[in-house]
């Protein structure tokens, strides 16, 4: 090896480049030609070994996830759990300890994605508890109560918001309603005749007609927003409509049902443009009737017979 070196050191400047002359054949007795060759060898495997140190292994690789990400990760995995309902209002979270073992995660990112879940009402911490889901609410700062049916213009208005809402819900319920659906919508159709028929206001088999609507959707959110807002969307709640229709009470209602009949058809044949016409139709008569009762009660003085 040292002869190598020697040679090697010897080599005067200026000489003919003749590295391209190695091969698997070179004469390695020459000196310089060994030396070439041994540096050469040398070279390409420190090349490689640099290469293989800088590669990062693929299994590492894949687990290179950032804090956020992480965060988000947690959160998004109990919200879903939370909305859909494998999490209860009032079950227990798992411990921070197990989610650290579920998700292969620190208790700092745990804690911050149990705070975001605070943050945004889904679940609440009792301190030295645990940490539960939350009752069940809209969030936010949307609420409709009883106060905002205080007028004639205040229920025009939550009609509007259920022309937008349920005019769609039809047309979906055309689309996945089931037998079962159907079944349900024309026990809703029955009950309402019979109510009118018993000199009653059909309220709870109005509500529950476009209740079986919104459920045929097969879209939790839509039944669940239904529910939240109550048999109070129905007009008659707040004011007294059939009293005051010109036709009489048992004509207004049988009209109302007659309504309901033609979204149910629309829906049964699975025609979904028909069935959010024939939605939005019967909600936009409701709110012309209300308007035309509110119009000509006071212009007959007497503004307060409409509630």
């Amino acid at each position: 090896m040292l002869d190598i070196f020697c040679s090697f050191a010897t080599v005067e400047a200026g000489a003919p480049d003749v590295s391209h002359m190695l091969s698997d054949n070179v004469n390695c007795e020459d000196p310089y030609f060994a030396c070439q060759a041994f540096f050469a060898a040398l070279r390409n495997t420190l090349m490689l070994e640099e290469d293989t140190a800088a590669a990062p292994a693929p299994p590492l690789a894949r687990r290179v996830r950032r804090p956020r990400g992480l965060v988000m990760e947690i959160v998004d995995s109990l919200s879903e759990s939370i909305r859909g309902g494998q999490l209860q209002p009032g079950d227990k979270l798992p411990t921070e300890a197990e989610i650290m073992l579920r998700f292969d995660v620190s208790r700092t990112v745990v804690r911050e994605a149990l705070s975001k879940l605070q943050a945004s009402g889904l679940v609440e911490t009792r301190h030295g508890i645990g940490t539960f889901v939350s009752p069940r609410d809209l969030g936010g700062n949307f609420r409709i109560s009883p106060q905002d049916f205080a007028t004639v213009a205040d229920v025009i208005a939550v009609l509007e918001l259920r022309i937008g809402l349920e005019t769609e819900a039809a047309g979906l319920a055309a689309q996945r309603r089931s037998e079962a659906g159907l079944e349900a919508m024309r026990a809703a159709l029955h009950a309402f005749q019979s109510s009118i028929e018993q000199d009653s206001d059909a309220v709870p088999s109005d509500f529950l007609f476009h209740m079986e609507v919104a459920r045929a959707t097969g879209n939790r959110h839509f039944s669940d927003l239904m529910n939240y807002l109550g048999a109070m969307i129905i007009p008659r709640t707040r004011v007294n409509t059939p009293r005051h229709a010109p036709e009489g009470r048992l004509s207004y209602l049988q009209r109302v049902n007659s309504e309901h009949e033609s979204i149910f058809v629309a829906i049964r044949n699975q025609d979904a443009e028909a069935a959010r016409a024939a939605m939005r139709t019967h909600l936009s008569n409701s709110r012309e009737r209300l308007r035309k009762q509110t119009l000509a009660l006071a212009s007959a003085g007497n503004p307060g017979d409409a509630t």
